[in-house]
This record gives structure tokens, C-alpha cells and sequence, in this order.
């Protein structure tokens, strides 16, 4: 009997320890697998980019009208609102900041249309981080409304812009150019500004200067043209002439402003180096508050994708509508 006892004994003490050996051996192998790195599919379809994307958009004017409905829907973010994914999904977004950031009084809001205030820009100072959260992160200062308040306004714009992590380039007596390391692709940006100075021909020399000077740094060149005459369709002959100029010295791409409405995109063929290179002569209208005709509430927005490798570009084009509420939207 007592030998029967001592057997039973033994036999639950061994199936405890075995019980508790295996839940150990369990436990660690648990404990390990969590620890681990997870397992990626060597097979996966999922491969590293292997270009970089710019999205170039037009004319942005946060005064007047939009000052008002930024205000009224308590920020900026309501003008952006139907489009932030878009520009969120780029690397790049470039613009034209078509006016000042100060801490002046808007002289603009309220006034009437054709009067000489109505034209007299500021924005205000929240602009600036607007921009960057927009992922408008270069803007082009090149143009006949950068210096409405002087070049005090000038200084107090790049301040904003500064602290805000925003880039700039074409600043009035200042940076024509800046050159972007954009995911390992260098990028130069070269503003031309028709309106600055009272000798458009010094203007056009020194941009197709900054142009041959830039070339042999980076991979692509864009020029940033501010230029033509407002509300018209198409370029003038003297336009034409310059953009061609501009890429037989070495642009690879001309986007235009300045006209408000979207002008025609144009294929040039000069030197055999620069065979087919596009020109954009207006992308028009972006943020701003004009609705008198569907023209100048219709833009246009280019996509631009370069490889990294071979840096060709490919292009896809987006049309944007001012509503009259201040926002843009796509136009489907």
C-alpha cells in the first residue's frame, strides 16, 4: 500500500514538471517570435520609388476675398481644404506667392474693383505656415506684386517665410535661383520676372545667364516665368521668342504665370540637346478671388515626375475651379 502511494507521488510530481517545462518552452517561444522584426515577402510587389514628383500650380492671392472667407471659416485651412490630399501626395508643390506677408493692415479688402487699392496686396502672417503644412514648401517671389508694400514688405515676406521652412526663389534685387536636393535629384528653379526693373532686356539677359550658370550643377533646370499680358489666351510673339531663348541655354521646363488664365502648353523643338522640352505659358488662377468669367476661375495644375536614373520627365496635367466661397476644388 504504501508502496502504491509513493508511486502515485512520484507520477503527479512528474506530470507537474513536465506541465511546467512545456509551458516555459511555450512561453519563451511566444515571447520571442513577438520580439522579432516582422517577415517581409522577399516576393513582395511593393518597390521603392524610383522618381520624384513635383506639382506646379499658379497664381496665390490670400487678400481681399480670401482674406475674408479665410476669416470667416476661421483659417486658411478652408481654402486648402478640398485639395490638401492632392498636394499632401507630391514631394514638391511649387507657386507663385503673388503678393507680400506683412503684419500691415489688408488696404485691398473691401474695396472697389478696378480702384487702385484693390490691387495693393498683403497677407497675412499665418500664410506663411499654411504654405508649409500645405506641402507648398517653394514659392516663386518673381513678380509685379511682391514689392506692393515696399521692400520692407519684401524683407518681412522672406521673414515668414523662413520660419516657416518654406523656400523662395526670384526675389527683386535677391535670389534668382535656388537649387533643391529633392530625394537625390537636383533641382534648380531660376525665376524671370517681366515686371521687375526698367530694362526687360538686363532682365532677360540675366535670367538666361542663371540659367547656363546653373546647368552644369544640377540635373534638371526649370524656369518660373512671370510674364505676358492679363486675361489673354495666348503668348505673344516677343513671349514665345524668350521661351524658346530660355531653353536653347538649358531649361528643361518653362512654367508661366501672370495672366490669370490658363495659356496653351507648347512642345518646342530647337537645339537637337533640348528637343522637346515643354513650355507652359500660364497655369492661371490657383488661390484667388476672380469669378467674372470661367476663364479666370479655371486653372491648371502640372505634375512632374522625374527618374531619379535616367531624369527624364513625364507629366500629367490637373484642373483646379475657384469657387466662390474661396476655395479651389478639382475640376473633374
Amino acid at each position: 500500500m504504501e508502496n502504491r502511494k509513493v508511486l502515485t507521488s512520484a507520477l503527479l510530481t512528474a506530470v507537474v514538471l513536465t506541465t511546467a517545462v512545456c509551458f516555459l518552452i511555450w512561453y519563451k517561444l511566444n515571447i520571442r517570435n513577438e520580439e522579432q522584426e516582422p517577415i517581409v515577402n522577399a516576393n513582395s510587389n511593393i518597390q521603392p520609388k524610383n522618381y520624384i514628383q513635383l506639382l506646379f500650380v499658379g497664381d496665390l492671392m490670400f487678400d481681399r476675398g480670401i482674406r475674408y472667407y479665410a476669416e470667416k471659416n476661421k483659417g486658411n485651412e478652408f481654402i486648402f481644404k478640398e485639395i490638401a490630399p492632392l498636394l499632401l501626395s507630391n514631394d514638391l508643390v511649387i507657386a507663385n506667392l503673388e503678393g507680400p506677408i506683412t503684419n500691415n493692415k489688408s488696404v485691398s479688402s473691401g474695396t472697389v474693383p478696378g480702384s487702385t487699392d484693390n490691387y495693393f496686396f498683403t497677407f497675412d502672417p499665418s500664410v506663411s505656415k499654411s504654405l508649409f503644412k500645405e506641402n507648398i514648401r517653394l514659392v516663386n517671389l518673381g513678380n509685379n506684386h511682391i514689392l506692393n508694400f515696399g521692400q520692407a514688405g519684401l524683407e518681412s515676406t522672406k521673414e515668414y517665410l523662413n520660419d516657416a521652412e518654406v523656400d523662395y526663389f526670384g526675389a527683386p534685387k535677391g535670389e534668382r535661383s535656388i537649387i533643391k536636393n529633392i530625394n537625390g535629384v537636383r533641382v534648380a528653379f531660376v525665376s524671370y520676372n517681366e515686371f521687375f526693373g526698367n530694362n526687360v532686356d538686363d532682365e532677360q539677359f540675366s535670367t538666361i545667364n542663371k540659367i547656363k550658370n546653373e546647368k552644369p550643377k544640377v540635373d534638371i533646370v526649370i524656369v518660373f516665368c512671370h510674364w505676358g499680358v492679363e486675361y489673354s489666351l495666348a503668348p505673344t510673339d516677343a513671349i514665345k521668342s524668350l521661351a524658346h531663348q530660355f531653353v536653347d541655354s538649358g531649361a528643361d521646363l518653362i512654367i508661366g504665370s501672370h495672366s490669370h488664365v490658363i495659356g496653351p502648353m507648347e512642345e518646342y523643338n530647337g537645339l537637337p540637346a533640348q528637343a522637346g522640352k515643354r513650355i507652359y505659358y500660364s497655369l492661371g488662377n490657383f488661390v484667388f478671388d476672380q469669378y467674372f468669367n470661367e476663364d479666370v476661375r479655371n486653372g491648371l495644375g502640372v505634375t512632374v515626375k522625374i527618374d531619379k536614373s535616367t531624369k527624364e520627365l513625364k507629366f500629367d496635367e490637373i484642373k483646379f475651379y475657384l469657387q466662390k466661397n474661396g476655395q479651389t476644388v478639382l475640376r473633374e
